[in-house]
């Protein structure tokens, strides 16, 4: 019965949201407390709540201090030389834009953090998809299955949990496995050629100057300059393009995510705000004489974290505090700058402890383990020789509605022991397990997610039914890889 009941309360999630229905917030809340009472476990709401924000709340408190840190990045203008490269090399062509999308996403992936790797990519790249009225969604989706791949680095997490689950070494996992995950971002790279070659046709291929003048749409990323408060996408809008083609943008209906069009991946939302500030080169929060201190400041946070000296949540905790310090020694603008962010703090912080409801109650009444039992038990004994790819190909929907602590250390030990039996390597199960990690970062159980639609002003069940198809596309060339090497 609580398998059944964990499949229906995770299917019931995802069409109401992507139904849209149901906000996020209010469905990860609702739904898993309905189901806790139908199990009869109504009494123990509290105790699996509380367990689930305990859990989530350092990652919680991170993405807090890390989107005031990045948020103050931007207004002091760290990123704006990004910006204005990036849009020279590509030339605003949005084939170019979505390929350096999917390559920006990867190379800022090293750090190993999700939260970090989303908030980086999208403050560069958002000004470019608002000046040519270009999908929102397209980037979202290309920047989350980049990250995906990367995010099996050992220091990821996925790689790090396999190996001590099952008693390997996380080198002797990772390394033979980056010849597959190297096919699996060439085919993210490919991807996004090819969703930029959609776009292109959609929109054409503007000059520089053209985006310049032409970009009337309005937006900033996470502030208007000089103004302390931010901005949401509403309304719709057309923008005239020039070039070899016409660029026009349709958006539906506004709100805090964005509107909704009647295709997801040709969505892309613009509003009649009072001016783009994302690349205005005299908006009063920058700080140019500091750049060089904000860059350092970045790369020594960015070290750190890889190199593990501190917790993550406490080296944005002071990152966060030493920029506004530096960078705004007036407490009024202090102020200010907190204020023009908060909208994005709550918004994403509220998602995660929403999120620690849903997991909480999946976890607290033993849906995850009847699902994971369930599941195991099902894989017909002939399969057993072959339990490497079976986890493989467990490993695409498992870890999308599960946590990679509930996948790694609940059902990888009872897949590997069931192909120990079989004669199967427990490294060929650990590596096979990697391949589900594309589609993992759009799962709805995945607290970075949600800093990425945040920020990109997509709503989350639009980002799902545009993402999942080749996310899920992009584990299978992976694992396809994998057996074609004889890695898996």
């Amino acid at each position: 019965m609580l398998t059944i009941l964990g499949f229906v309360m995770i299917a019931t999630f995802l069409v109401l949201i992507m139904m849209k229905k149901m906000s996020p917030i209010a469905s990860l809340v609702l739904i898993p407390a309905l189901f806790c009472v139908l199990v009869g476990q109504g009494g123990q709401l509290g105790d699996f709540v509380i367990k689930g924000v305990g859990d989530l709340a350092p990652t919680a408190a991170m993405l807090m201090f890390a989107i005031v840190y990045f948020g103050v990045m931007i207004d002091v203008g760290l990123f704006d030389p990004i910006v204005r490269g990036i849009l020279r090399f590509c030339k605003a062509d949005p084939m170019r834009i979505v390929v350096g999308t999917a390559v920006l996403a990867a190379i800022v992936s090293l750090d190993g953090d999700g939260s970090t790797t989303f908030m980086i990519t999208v403050s560069a790249m958002y000004p470019l998809y608002k000046r040519l009225g270009m999908s929102r969604i397209v980037m979202t989706g290309v920047a989350a299955t980049a990250n995906g791949v990367m995010n099996t680095l050992p220091w990821g997490g996925p790689t790090a949990r396999a190996a001590t689950a099952l008693k390997v070494d996380a080198g002797d996992v990772f390394v033979p496995m980056i010849p597959a995950l190297g096919v699996g971002l060439l085919a993210v790279f490919f991807l996004a050629y090819v969703l930029g070659l959609r776009e292109r046709k959609r929109l054409g291929v503007l000059t520089l100057d053209e985006a310049l003048e032409t970009g009337t749409t309005s937006e900033t990323v996470l502030v208007k300059a000089g103004s302390g408060t931010s901005t949401t996408a509403g309304g719709s809008d057309s923008g005239k393009g020039g070039g070899t083609g016409t660029s026009k943008a349709t958006g539906g209906t506004g709100g805090t995510s964005g509107g909704s069009g009647t295709d997801a991946a040709d969505d892309a939302e613009t509003s009649d705000d009072d001016g783009f500030q994302g690349l205005d080169p005299n908006r009063a929060t920058l700080r140019p004489r500091l750049y060089w201190f904000n860059a350092g400041l970045t790369v020594a946070l960015l070290t750190a974290m890889i190199m593990e000296l501190m917790p993550i949540p406490v080296l944005f905790l002071l990152g966060a505090a030493l920029a506004l310090t530096v960078n705004y020694p007036n407490m009024a603008e202090q102020k200010a700058r907190i204020a023009a962010h908060a909208e994005n703090v709550l918004n994403v912080s509220g998602m995660v402890f929403a999120a620690a409801v849903f997991t909480g109650v999946l976890t607290g009444t033993g849906m995850v383990q009847h699902m994971a039992d369930w599941l195991v038990g099902a894989i017909p004994d002939g399969m057993g020789p072959h339990m490497a790819i079976v986890t493989g190909v467990l490993s695409v929907p498992l870890t999308y509605f599960m946590s990679n602590d509930g996948f790694y250390f609940g059902v990888l030990p009872v897949l590997a022991e069931a192909g120990a039996a079989h004669g199967v390597s427990p490294l060929e199960i650990a590596r096979a397990s990697l391949v589900g990690q594309p589609l993992h970062m759009s799962s709805p159980l995945v607290p970075a997610v949600y800093v990425l639609v945040g920020m990109a002003k997509v709503e989350f069940g639009d980002h799902t039914k545009f993402t999942v198809k080749w996310a899920a596309l992009t584990s299978l060339v992976v694992l396809a890889a994998g057996v074609l090497f004889g890695i898996i």
